[in-house]
């Protein structure tokens, strides 16, 4: 658990750093995004709290070879897919709701199913999160903090997203699905 969290982070670290370089075009950061990534910074501690410390111990229970192996496959996967995400973006990439000098739409890669892959890379990962941490509280922490910032983000993405790049959004929102593809 530990080896993924460094690799999502090593990933993530490289494309942040550039992406701190570009000039800000458009920029809906605001309490309410602050407040939403505090949440997430702060949930994506309690598996490393649950691994160091009693702290959750009481929302403990055993840890089924069946739970760790699908659990062990669905971080690979979510790993994949968040570095595919991040590969594609290329400088497009922001984790906060801004839009930079010289962003481009993304329609290729895995872009070209999905509008948002780099949120389904999070739900993969912290399903596989879930189920290989035998703790009710540490294991679904950060899949909780995460649904809560796709709810109340993806439709203000959406709207940035159509104001910047207009119809070649809508049309783009019209050939794909926003999470699973041919879904949803």
């Amino acid at each position: 658990m530990v080896l993924a969290n460094i690799l999502m982070i090593l990933i993530r670290a490289p494309h942040g750093q550039r992406s701190r370089t570009l000039p800000v075009l458009k920029s809906r950061k605001g309490r309410l995004e602050g407040l939403l990534l505090g949440i997430n910074y702060a949930a994506y501690f309690f598996p490393l709290l649950w691994i160091v410390t009693p702290v959750f111990s009481s929302a403990d229970y055993p840890l089924h070879p069946v739970s760790f192996c699908v659990g062990s496959g669905c971080l690979m996967a979510g790993l994949w897919l968040f570095h595919r995400s991040h590969a594609d973006l290329g400088d497009n990439f922001s984790v906060s709701l801004e839009v930079r000098e010289k962003h481009q739409l993304v329609t290729h890669g895995v872009y070209r199913r999905v509008r948002h892959p780099m949120y389904l890379a999070f739900f993969v990962y912290l399903s596989g999160q879930a189920l290989v941490i035998p703790n009710w509280l540490a294991g679904p922490s950060e899949g909780i903090a995460m649904l809560l910032l796709f709810a109340f983000r993806v439709g203000r993405e959406e709207r940035m997203m159509l104001e910047a790049f207009g119809q070649d959004y809508r049309a783009y929102m019209a050939s794909t699905k926003r999470l699973l593809p041919s879904v949803w």
